[in-house]
């Protein structure tokens, strides 16, 4: 029943434990991994000190080793139990303390007293943990040994991508990171949604699209990846989409463009329509990940955001809590749903102009149904209402809009008319018989 869902849950499970972080080699381990399931991937690196826009790439950042032990040598947190533990990109420490200095390098979540909280620094340098405020709070005086054994380094920026090339040069641009760690909804939920639809998108037996897929820590890698790869995206893509926090079983989410507008806002909110009815959408001034980046001005990739629950709104967000339980193979079941029916509605939402005058002849191609019953005309109904706006200047989406016609449905339609050579398709202002 869950057959896709299962094998992205599995993908999920196998990143989890991985530390990540913007760069190291925890986000190299992620891509090998990925790169299993889709041996297209291309690794690239980005060296430290390397300008990009208005920013540069950091130093690389590994980790071994952190701790805090009490004064009998007994550890009371653990980069080996537990990644969030340690503050993400902090420098090595090999110090004793008391309990009143070793609180100022304690980060905990007072509002939720019994998860470890993601922190991190990344263009400050300090060092710091994390723990849940009642640990913190049962803490006795003693005489601690805090331990971090991570390295800055001159290294690189690492990221991936996957093209899939269809009959077109135009593109649909997917988007998703790989640089937190033990966090399975917020940060391993889209990277495996995103291999398993290459993969899907790979064994599609037509393409008219030619898809972009990458996997690119949130912000320094999107701009990274957009200061390499800025004007051939502006050329190309048409939609776009950033997956993040996709696998749990809750509502579902997007994120408009800047001024939700674009034909990627028209296509979610047409499938979420059609999915499930009822669903959370948010306005540009409410953005998060990488649609900051890719909708900048200058840039202006029409791109939306995808989320179950999104980023920030639900309660696990960049905690411990955050784990696979939290994540299913029914939620990764239905993004799944989600994103390949927006393929689908993307791949047929053309211009259709029928090719004769008046109503075409339905009944001598068998599209007219032969026996009068309740019910039995529907589907004519809908065809006559689709030729009668196939007009050429109207998409798929309005004509759907125009005469409130599912999209699934208006798909098979077209299909069928196509098969009888009624309908070309026409782009910019030129006719194209649908091949």
């Amino acid at each position: 029943m869950w057959e896709q869902g299962a094998k992205i849950y599995k993908i999920a499970e196998e990143l989890f434990p991985i530390c990540r972080s913007i760069t190291g080699n925890g986000v190299r381990e992620t891509l090998q991994i990925l790169k299993k399931y889709v041996p297209q991937l291309q690794v690239e690196e980005i060296p430290s000190g390397t300008k990009v826009f208005d920013w540069e790439v950091p130093r690389e950042w590994d980790i071994s080793e952190g701790y805090i032990e009490n004064s009998c040598k007994e550890r009371i947190v653990d980069f080996q139990d537990n990644n969030l533990h340690i503050m993400g990109y902090s420098l090595p420490v090999d110090q004793y303390v008391s309990l009143e200095e070793l609180k100022q390098y304690i980060y905990t979540e007072k509002e939720q007293p019994e998860v470890i909280p993601y922190v991190t620094s990344y263009y400050r340098e300090r060092f710091g943990f994390c723990m849940s405020e009642n640990q913190k709070k049962s803490l006795p005086e003693d005489t601690y040994h805090m331990v971090i054994k991570s390295q800055l380094k001159q290294g690189s920026l690492t990221y991936g991508e996957i093209v899939i090339p269809g009959a077109c040069q135009e593109e649909v641009f997917i988007s998703t990171y790989i640089c937190h760690p033990s966090m399975a909804n917020n940060e391993c939920s889209g990277p495996a949604l995103a291999i398993c639809l290459a993969d899907w998108l790979m064994h599609r037996k037509e393409r008219y699209f030619t898809y972009r897929i990458v996997f690119v820590p949130e912000t320094i890698g999107s701009i990274c990846y957009l200061c390499r790869h800025k004007d051939e995206l502006k050329k190309r893509v048409r939609a776009g989409f950033n997956l993040s926090c996709v696998g749990d079983n809750r509502n579902y989410s997007m994120i408009e463009s800047r001024y939700g507008n674009t034909l990627s806002d028209r296509v979610l909110k047409k499938v979420l329509q059609e999915h499930c009815g009822n669903f959370s959408t948010y306005s540009f001034l409410e953005r998060g990940s990488d649609e900051r980046q890719y909708n900048a001005p200058g840039i202006d990739l029409p791109v939306v955001g995808f989320c179950r629950s999104k980023y920030g709104e639900y309660p696990e967000y960049h905690t411990s809590a955050d784990n696979m339980e939290l994540v299913s193979p029914e939620g990764f079941q239905g993004s799944f749903a989600v994103m390949t029916k927006v393929v689908e509605v993307l791949e047929y939402n053309r211009r259709y102009r029928v090719n004769v005058f008046c109503e075409p002849q339905l009944g001598k191609r068998g599209l007219y149904p032969t026996v009068s019953q309740k019910g039995s005309y529907d589907m004519v109904y809908d065809m006559k209402n689709l030729i009668a706006y196939a007009d050429g200047t109207n998409d798929l989406l309005a004509i759907s809009d125009r005469i409130g016609c599912p999209m699934g449905r208006l798909i098979e339609i077209v299909k069928k008319l196509t098969e009888h050579g009624l309908l070309n398709i026409e782009e910019d202002g030129v006719e194209h018989g649908q091949s």
